[in-house]
């Protein structure tokens, strides 16, 4: 520990954003970053307490005493080491996790946690412009080659410790460019790709194989996969939407989140995308029906198209601003969050269900909505239950759907390769992340459902690992 009173000598101070006024007219990230100096004093309020529950808290279990001290003593190669050796991607989770790691900081009893995001952030910041960070190949192959089937960040961090481990390592690709959710569902203003696109390079000089626009199933057969390769890992997400199957649904105007989001991703890297085809916010009344992050992302992403409006509601009632009674530090807290995009504006509205989409001659025009009140069953299960009387109309030109995912598309590949499911539809493992299919696993949101960054790179390592002990067997 740099400073035993550091925390308490230094207030807890955040880079913020950028003006609203000015970043909502690009797609620039809209965090700020600290000066060198302010990083370290931030850094030295960690307490190494005696038991880390932030350590607890991050699910990829980053040793955050650990690196927070080496950052604060200057010595940015230690920090960075220590905070790659659980997290292929730290550039990454410092940009878009949630940071759980802050809410079970010991100082977060105060509300006052350690900036540990930013931080860790800043830590893989400075170790690229120090050139610490270099490619660090294997120096023994073992012989024995591996397909990673998708290459989100389930999939990409599994590839790195495969490699690293001396596997040759072949990543695949649907779209035309690696990174998967990371590329194309994670907005530029909270995600630059260049971010990516430097650890790629690594990877690359690494010894890693990647492979774009190839569908697996389609563009390489079942048989030619399993010959080909010693071992399968699917990592191919839950692209499974949750649709609003309601009365007015295939009107024009009416969008998936993902599919809004991916397309603007995909304009701000230069591709094209037809007129006709085009989902554009410009000069319309938006109704985002979710609050979740994704919700939030097509907020930030409509401001910038120029809506008329944006409103966001959710059927489940509204989160206290504190925690309650029954949700205790160290756990996730439970309440209310307002996301840089939300702060660039917009209408927050809760405990609403969508009954109808309303339109003239095939195009969207209103949205009709109602209140409802949730309550428990004689069973314990919350019901939901509408409020006679309190239907209303919302003006809206666009709709986006951003109500979560399902699992993941079962035609196809995974049906093809025989695989179980789980009762939510999602790919059945074991322990070590192999699927009911021998020398077949799979690891991320395709097995454990939709769910964070963070927990994907998590599966990652757990699924390779799993893969190089069934190498190493076979």
């Amino acid at each position: 520990m740099g400073d035993p009173k550091g925390f308490m000598k230094v207030p807890r101070q955040v880079a913020g954003y950028r003006p609203a006024k000015e970043r909502i007219y690009d797609y620039g990230e809209v965090e700020q970053t600290l000066n060198e100096n302010d990083r370290r004093l931030q850094a030295s309020r960690c307490m190494d307490c005696g038991i880390p529950f932030c350590h607890w808290g991050c699910p990829v279990g980053s040793k955050i005493p650990e690196w927070q001290d080496a950052l604060y003593r200057g010595n940015k190669e230690e920090a960075y080491y220590i905070l790659h050796s659980t997290n292929s991607f730290p550039e990454i989770t410092g940009r878009v996790c949630p940071a759980p790691c802050e809410k079970s900081c010991v100082l977060a009893i105060d509300e006052e946690p350690v900036t540990i995001r930013e931080n860790e952030c800043a830590t893989v910041e400075q170790a690229f412009e120090a050139g610490i960070v270099k490619a660090n190949p294997p120096k023994v192959r073992t012989g024995k080659k591996v397909a990673v089937i998708g290459s989100g960040p389930a999939g990409l961090s599994a590839a790195d410790l495969l490699n690293r481990a001396g596997h040759t390592v072949t990543v695949f690709e649907k779209n035309d460019a690696i990174g998967g959710l990371l590329r194309y569902g994670i907005p530029d203003f909270k995600l630059n790709k260049r971010v990516i696109d430097r650890r790629l390079e690594i990877f690359v000089d690494e010894g890693m194989n990647f492979k774009t626009n190839v569908t697996v199933g389609v563009d390489i057969s079942k048989e030619d996969l399993l010959q080909e390769f010693d071992a399968v890992l699917l990592a191919v997400g839950a692209e499974q939407p949750r649709d609003l199957p309601v009365e007015g649904r295939d009107l024009d105007g009416v969008h998936f989140a993902m599919d809004f989001l991916t397309q603007q991703n995909k304009l701000v890297a230069g591709k094209k995308i037809t007129t006709k085809n085009r989902i554009h916010a410009k000069d319309k009344n938006v109704l985002v029906i979710g609050g979740g992050d994704t919700g939030s992302d097509c907020v930030g992403t409509s401001n910038r198209q120029q809506a008329k409006s944006v409103t966001q509601i959710e059927i489940l009632p509204k989160p206290p601003e504190k925690r309650e009674g029954n949700n205790p530090w160290p756990y996730w807290p439970n309440t209310l969050r307002t996301s840089s995009s939300h702060e660039e504006g917009c209408e927050r509205r809760w405990s609403l269900s969508t009954k109808r989409f309303i339109g003239e001659e095939g195009k969207l025009k209103q949205v009709e909505i109602i209140q409802v009140e949730w309550s428990k069953d004689d069973n314990g299960r919350w019901v939901m239950n509408e409020v006679e009387g309190t239907s209303e109309l919302i003006d809206a030109e666009l709709v986006l759907l951003s109500m979560g995912f399902t699992q993941p598309v079962h035609n196809g590949l995974l049906d093809a390769l025989g695989v179980e499911y789980d009762a939510r539809g999602n790919v059945k493992v074991d322990e070590q992340k192999q699927t009911t299919v021998e020398g077949i696993f799979a690891a991320g949101d395709a097995e454990k459902g939709a769910s964070l960054v963070v927990h994907a790179i998590e599966a990652g390592k757990v699924a390779a690992r799993g893969v190089d002990a069934f190498l190493r067997n076979v």
